[in-house]
């Protein structure tokens, strides 16, 4: 069984409202509140990490079960949304919207129109970052296949 390890360093120089910094290998940014929540909104921050990385996981994950289908794909892209509801002073991550648009080439057949239709459902099930947050923030797909 295969282990990977990933580590992360940050640098935190005070209270709520300050500005900090992360390191995490390939992903080095300012950290922050983000304004939506009365912060100072530098850098980065948790819920666009974790819609970050919701969203990077399922379109790779699609990617590979597309490549893997050998279906003729032509063009991909994703778009997410996040919703972080505040209630009596708690956040709370609800809910994240993957809205994936896939095509395939104008020489797929139905049966891989089909096929396609089944990986972005199963996509989402397989990543490993939606298999992390299950049962704690909702996954919705609103998904266009052409």
């Amino acid at each position: 069984m295969a282990k990977h390890h990933f580590h992360l360093h940050a640098d935190w120089p005070g209270g709520r409202n300050s500005e900090g910094y992360m390191d995490a290998g390939n992903l080095k940014t300012k950290i922050s509140i983000p304004p939506e929540m009365d912060g100072p909104g530098i850098g980065t921050n948790p819920d666009e990490m974790l819609l970050g990385a919701a969203a990077t996981c399922y379109i790779i994950t699609l990617a590979a079960m597309i490549e893997r289908a050998e279906l003729p794909l032509q063009k991909m892209s994703l778009e997410s949304e996040g919703i972080v509801d505040v209630t009596n002073g708690v956040f709370t991550y609800k809910k994240i919207i993957h809205k994936p648009t896939v095509s395939l080439k104008s020489s797929a057949t139905t049966e891989q129109i089909d096929k396609l239709r089944k990986l972005v459902e199963k996509a989402e099930i397989s990543c490993m970052i939606s298999r992390a947050i299950k049962g704690n923030v909702e996954i919705e797909l609103q998904a266009a296949i052409r």
